[in-house]
């Protein structure tokens, strides 16, 4: 018999569970294998998984401008984002029904197109939700968004908090979720089996640690930035545990094994893109609880000499409407709002081919 690998050990293993960030079928389904019990699509993703199959992809946006003549491109595109998401949504279901809706579930993004509309993302978020049992909704922790998660999430909507970076953004988050569920439970509504989770992009907040060092002339040791992500994910941890929080933490947008290995044993979701579970099976690393061992103390007294650090790392360090002007936050809408440009121009090739 084989010892069990890295993935294998942490989710034979409570409470830190496995969700694969990406919607390929072929991915997904070697994720869970591993044990992984969720998986995730948005713009980004979507162009991937169109690209890495784009004859299948291609065909069927023929199918579907031929049965929908008056469909803009960017109504083609975003069905194909729906079937590519309900594809993988079905993969997951005997993990939803043996977790009782906590896991097995595909998130969906609302298009980021919406972002300054929170009517119009909590109204999306409540269509995805319909469209299977499974579907969680992914929602920006902007000031925007965090009216349309409350609101979503009380039209009972599972959430997946996304375009997240900081401590201030996910405790935020976490009590809009609250207040959501607070007030569908006022209104004799069901809340047990919803699974509500809120993402902190770790690597995205490492990502924006190096370009402020760049952009400010910081003196830090460079290995010290690969530790941002970290800290304020075990941060926003013990806050969450402490308050009592319904919905859990989500770590995303990995960089480094790190953004793994330093979050077993918490009651998690741990979502690394297919290639970096591929190095956390190859690595040997075993799969040692350290969500209680807090970032060394030095490492965290570095990166607290820089103030986006600050802002991201202090509960209260930033206010809702910082969120929006947030480094990282413009720099990840920019990119979902390139891919939805991208995801145009694919159908667009179909539409009105090249002369």
């Amino acid at each position: 018999m084989t010892a069990p690998t890295p993935l294998e050990q942490m989710t034979a293993s409570a409470p830190a569970v496995l969700w694969n960030d990406s919607a390929d079928p072929r991915e997904l389904g070697q994720s869970i294998a591993w044990g992984a019990v969720g998986a995730t699509c948005n713009p980004v993703i979507a162009v991937t998984c169109v690209k890495a199959d784009l004859p299948r992809w291609q065909g069927r946006m023929r199918e579907i401008a031929a049965t929908r003549p008056t469909a803009t491109e960017s109504q083609i595109g975003w069905q194909v984002v729906e079937e590519v998401s309900l594809e993988a949504a079905r993969m997951l279901e005997p993990a939803f029904a043996r977790h009782q809706g906590r896991n097995g579930r595909l998130s969906m993004q609302t298009d980021p197109r919406l972002h300054r509309d929170a009517t119009a993302l909590a109204d999306q978020a409540v269509y995805f939700s319909g469209l299977a049992k499974n579907i969680i909704v992914k929602i920006p922790a902007t000031a925007t968004g965090l009216r349309a998660i409350e609101d979503a999430t009380a039209r009972g909507v599972s959430v997946n908090v996304t375009v997240s970076f900081s401590v201030p953004q996910a405790v935020a988050t976490a009590e809009a979720i609250e207040r959501g569920l607070a007030a569908r439970e006022r209104a004799g509504e069901d809340t047990s089996h919803m699974g509500p989770v809120v993402t902190i992009m770790v690597g995205r907040l490492d990502d924006w640690m190096r370009d402020v060092v760049a952009r400010d002339g910081v003196d830090i040791d460079p290995a010290y930035l690969q530790w941002a992500g970290v800290a304020a994910f075990k941060r926003a941890y013990e806050i969450f545990v402490e308050r009592g929080f319904r919905a859990r933490l989500l770590s995303a947008a990995f960089r480094t094994t790190l953004h793994w290995s330093e979050f077993v044993g918490g009651d998690v979701v741990i979502s690394p893109p297919f290639g970096w579970q591929e190095k956390i099976q190859a690595s040997g690393v075993a799969a040692t609880p350290r969500m209680h061992l807090p970032v060394d103390a030095d490492i965290l007294a570095a990166l607290q000499r820089i103030p986006d650090f600050q802002h991201a790392y202090e509960p209260d360090g930033m206010t809702p409407a910082d969120f929006d002007t947030f480094g990282a936050t413009r720099k990840t809408l920019r990119q979902f709002l390139g891919a939805d440009e991208e995801l145009d121009h694919l159908v667009r090739d179909i539409l009105v081919p090249a002369p």
